[in-house]
């Protein structure tokens, strides 16, 4: 043996005698007899050629040599640690079982075959997805996490992790033979004067605050905000969705849901430069200490399957 090189078992007795602050205390964190401690550190001062502790009778103080050691102890062991963790986790198979929740439509169009490939992948999770539009109490229900699109206010943010997973724009759309009906708006004040369909898809009956839309110019980033109204609204975006198509007015819906359609032609962009922000597809979780193994691929996952957001036109139709 190299007479500088320190083994693992070392490096915990060094650690151990300085946190404990004697022998004997270290002896007890070990489980081992305090002669062996004594010895053991007698060795290793001996093969270091140095002096890591003081010792008398009544007290132990840590030497600047025993302090360097223990720096870099605390590290190595940490390293260790973490290395054994994750070889451990590569060598054993996905098990368990992950509940998330999610809003209907872009649950069912887009999760839903994400984590049906996921689940394929590893066999032996189960996965539990529950659609809803309005965000249960995550930790009190026992969900590992949401993908959401609206922006969450929680009470503490400290007690939340939230990571997004793709980019989105809700755009304003309308049929041709809307179009062809009553025109194009100029601008987005127009828009008060058009049938414009609005969706109340969070579970609010405020009708009022979903239609006051707000709207970012995509290249100067100025906003523009106009009331709007029509003889047709609901809660099922999906509803005001079909009713765009059939051409009762203009909707604000996200891209990630009408794609389609606009490849096709069935619908069409109005003020194309314009759409709304804070629609991005985000994580949301409660913290806790440690995320497991398979929620933390499962997010892997899922932002590959939505990297370059292939909703947008000339993307895959969906996810792989």
């Amino acid at each position: 043996m190299n007479p500088l090189s320190m083994d693992r078992g070392d490096l915990e007795l060094v650690l151990a005698i300085r946190d404990q602050g004697s022998l004997a205390g270290a002896s007890a964190t070990l489980d081992v007899v305090p002669s062996v401690v004594t010895k053991r550190l007698g060795a290793l001062e001996a093969r270091l050629g140095q002096r890591l502790f003081e010792r008398t009778t009544r007290r132990l103080s840590v030497t600047a040599e025993g302090e360097a050691v223990c720096l870099h102890a605390k590290t190595l062991l940490e390293g260790f640690s973490a290395l054994e963790s994750e070889l451990g986790e590569r060598q054993n198979e996905l098990v368990g079982t992950i509940r998330l929740a999610a809003t209907f439509g872009f649950g069912r169009r887009w999760l839903g075959p994400a984590l049906a490939s996921f689940q394929a992948r590893h066999p032996g999770l189960q996965i539990e997805l529950l659609l809803t539009e309005r965000l249960p109490d995550l930790g009190a229900e026992g969900y590992d996490g949401a993908l959401w699109l609206w922006a969450v206010q929680q009470r503490r943010a400290a007690d939340w992790v939230t990571r997004r997973i793709a980019r989105n724009q809700r755009v304003l759309a309308a049929s041709p033979a809307y179009i062809a009906r009553r025109g194009l708006p100029a601008t987005v004040d127009a828009l008060g004067a058009h049938d414009c369909l609005v969706a109340r898809e969070n579970g609010e009956v405020n009708q009022r605050q979903f239609a006051l839309w707000t709207l970012r110019h995509a290249r100067d980033g100025s906003t523009a905000r106009v009331r709007v109204q029509g003889p047709l609204t609901s809660n099922s975006g999906e509803m005001v969705r079909d009713w765009c198509l059939a051409g009762h007015g203009i909707m604000l819906r996200s891209l990630w849901d009408i794609a389609p359609q606009l490849a096709s032609g069935e619908l069409v962009r109005v003020l194309p430069q314009f759409a709304m922000p804070d629609a991005d597809i985000h994580w949301i979780a409660p913290w806790r200490p440690k995320t497991p193994r398979r929620v933390r691929l499962l997010l892997d996952h899922l932002a590959e399957q939505f990297r370059g957001e292939p909703w947008k036109p000339g993307k895959a139709a969906s996810p792989r």
